[in-house]
């Protein structure tokens, strides 16, 4: 557990719920150990039934889903959450010891927003949770040990990060630069960095990324525009740098993914 010694500052997802499905006690442990460290209150469940009934119950801010589990698969679990309106907007993001890509892909062609191979990096898994997770409450509710301009500060974190958030996804195909985009909101590029890093872990550029790669696989599932007319859309000029941004994050070509989408049972 060498990765505890080196955490980021609390985010403004401090508190939020994460439901934990593995089957491998050792995993559920490691998981919540982790993630309580950061801040998360978590929630476990030991196959993929009790997860589904957990987090119909309980309503958790994501769910972490092992794929490989006795009696009910994470992939069967990911289809019955879904499938019912009080869970189906729910984040899942599979911990799979998959190696095929069309293998490591499945979960996302039912619904996960995102997959991270075993053995996973801790830092990774932090990170991707931060990208997928609505930014929580900035304080909580009965902490009052906090000092008002650490509140306001991490007040203003959350409105910057919203409304550069909000200018990215109104033009995805040709967004601001980074100093571009803090001066349109009345910030520094600094500081706007710093808000996104607060919120969600991660830098402005690295935000926009994942946001095209998300964009992407919506697009490449609910649509039938081409390749190259999914890469104007979201800034690439061209379909082989797409291809390539897409392989890098997912393991296969956008192409590969859409004929494994359509020929996927149900």
């Amino acid at each position: 557990m060498s990765e505890l010694l080196h955490l980021p500052p609390r985010s403004a997802s401090q508190g939020q719920r994460i439901l934990v499905v593995d089957d491998d006690e050792g995993g559920r442990i490691l998981l919540s150990e982790f993630l309580e460290v950061l801040g998360y209150r978590v929630l476990l469940a030991s196959d993929g039934y009790e997860g589904v009934h957990k987090a119909q119950i309980l309503l958790p801010d994501a769910i972490l889903m092992d794929v490989r589990m006795p009696s009910c698969d994470g992939i069967t679990a990911c289809r019955l959450l879904k499938a019912t309106p009080a869970t189906c907007d729910i984040p899942v993001i599979f911990l799979t010891a998959a190696t095929l890509p069309q293998e490591r892909v499945a979960g996302l062609m039912v619904g996960a927003v995102d997959y991270i191979s075993r053995p996973f990096d801790l830092e990774e898994l932090r990170l991707r949770l931060c990208i997928h997770l609505r930014p929580g409450p900035s304080e909580s509710p009965d902490d009052t040990t906090q000092a008002p301009m650490l509140a306001s500060s991490c007040r203003l974190d959350v409105v910057l990060y919203q409304a550069a958030r909000a200018r990215l996804l109104e033009n995805l195909a040709d967004p601001p630069g980074l100093q571009a985009l803090a001066a349109s909101i009345g910030t520094n590029a600094k500081r706007l960095n710093a808000a996104f890093k607060q919120c969600v872990g991660v830098t402005v550029f690295d935000y926009l990324r994942e946001l095209r790669m998300k964009t992407a696989l919506r697009l490449l599932s609910d649509t039938t525009l081409e390749v190259q007319q999914i890469s104007d859309e979201l800034g690439y000029g061209s379909a082989a740098n797409f291809a390539t941004a897409f392989r890098q994050r997912f393991g296969l070509a956008p192409s590969q993914f859409r004929k494994d989408l359509r020929s996927a049972p149900g």
